[in-house]
């Protein structure tokens, strides 16, 4: 799972950093319609997960919505397909 959040992690850096491209080029608007809010709930999940006590009931399923939610980025090289079996 380390793997797994480091993953999100970085498409997260990623993302953040190309909508700044974006707002840069073509000004705060150009970023309304944008995914930045949906960005920041992953990254705020996937801490979440982090700090969590494996025996909080809660873990588990956390754990599969953060697979889930990486699946967003299979098409991604560094993306791992064991990820969403949750065989890793």
């Amino acid at each position: 799972m380390d793997d797994l959040l480091k993953f999100l992690h970085a498409r997260y850096e990623a993302d953040n950093h190309a909508y700044a491209y974006v707002a840069d080029c073509f000004g705060g608007d150009a970023l309304l319609d944008s995914h930045l809010p949906m960005l920041d709930l992953v990254d705020m999940l996937a801490r979440n997960y982090e700090a969590m006590d494996p025996s909080d009931a809660r873990f588990p399923g956390l754990g599969y919505a953060l697979r889930v939610l990486a699946q967003s980025y299979a098409e991604h090289p560094d993306y791992r397909a064991e990820w969403a079996a949750g065989t890793y």
